[in-house]
This record gives C-alpha cells, sequence and structure tokens, in this order.
C-alpha cells in the first residue's frame, strides 16, 4: 500500500518540521538563577599541551641538514637566555629517536643571552681555528630561527666582546642583525 502526498502537501512539510525543530531548540527562561549540577565521575585529565605548570616553547633542530621548529614541553618559558641555554642543551631522547640533532657544538661558542629593546642580544666567544665545522649557517640559523619564533623578540643580533658580529645567513652573506628567521628560508624545512 503506498500513500501519495498531495504536491501542496510537499511544501508546506519542511516548513513546519523545521519551526517544530526551532521551537524545540531553545533554553528555557528561569525567574531566578537556579544551581547547575556538575557531571558524574572524574575530572577530565588535562590535555598533554595544557598540563599544569608547563608550557610549549619553540626549537629550532637540524634533521637531514635543514632547520625544523619543534615544540617541546618545558617548566616555565622564562627569558631569552633560558630559551637560549635549552637550545644549547641539544635535542632530549624523543627527539633524537625522530633524527633531530644540532650544528651547535663546536661551530658556536654562547656565552649568554639578553633582550634589549625588543631585540635578542647572543654574546658569542670566538672559536679557534681548529673547530673544523663548516654549518655555521645552520648553527647561527638555530639560535636566530628558536629566539626570534618567541613573541618578544622582533629580531637576534650577535656580540663579541661587546661588539656586533656579523655571521652568516643562509645565502652566505654576512650581516650584523638584527636576524630573523626570514633570513634562513634556504635552510628551513617543514615543521
Amino acid at each position: 500500500m503506498t500513500r501519495r502526498v498531495s504536491s501542496s502537501g510537499r511544501w508546506l512539510l519542511p516548513p513546519v518540521v523545521a519551526l517544530l525543530l526551532l521551537a524545540g531548540c531553545g533554553v528555557p527562561a528561569d525567574e531566578q538563577p537556579r544551581a547547575v549540577e556538575p557531571p558524574f565521575g572524574p575530572p577530565a585529565a588535562p590535555a598533554a599541551s595544557s598540563a599544569p605548570g608547563r608550557v610549549e616553547q619553540a626549537f629550532c633542530l637540524v634533521r637531514a641538514g635543514r632547520l625544523v621548529r619543534v615544540l617541546r614541553q618545558v617548566d616555565a618559558a622564562g627569558g631569552v637566555d633560558g630559551h637560549l641555554r635549552r637550545l644549547l642543551a641539544g635535542p632530549d631522547n624523543a627527539e633524537r629517536v625522530a633524527g633531530f640533532g644540532t650544528a651547535l657544538p663546536g661551530a658556536v661558542h654562547v656565552l649568554g643571552a639578553r633582550l634589549v629593546d625588543g631585540r635578542a642580544q647572543v654574546e658569542v666567544e670566538p672559536l679557534g681555528e681548529e673547530s673544523g665545522r663548516s654549518d655555521e649557517v645552520l648553527a647561527y640559523g638555530q639560535i636566530v630561527c628558536t629566539l626570534d619564533g618567541r613573541a618578544d623578540v622582533a629580531g637576534v643580533s650577535f656580540l663579541l666582546r661587546g661588539r656586533p658580529l656579523e655571521v652568516p645567513r643562509a645565502d652566505g652573506s654576512l650581516s650584523s642583525g638584527p636576524l630573523t628567521a626570514a633570513d634562513y628560508p634556504a635552510v628551513t624545512g617543514p615543521d
């Protein structure tokens, strides 16, 4: 047995259904505020990125000869010097297993960093001629890309004995800065 709906009934049915659905979607208004009962059961565990007391911090590490930005959970964001010290410590175990490394040891000897008028100033010490490293571009790029990723940093410059130091950019030219991640596009890989 088949029922037929008249053509005028087909056009009336969708608006009537829509009105009924809309009427049931509202929240009734109360005269007075009412208490809300918490859901039953234990509270949900926080997501890994929102662990209490921990924050995400970006670092530029090296993989396959390119700079790659990675996020790491740290106890406190801290200032530029603390951020730089974490970078100098190298990749953590999980990052090493994933193939990340660093170009910093033997290429750049960093003494410290400070923030001056929105610019990170990184004090370095000269390396001897016997360092044997040829990846200075990656090393300086790691520092610049890491610190330039901070909201409070608008460029990175390097100092040698308190004086501006020219460092290599990705294109091989030397610059006393301020440098940004945009100065290293040729060596920056996908995240």
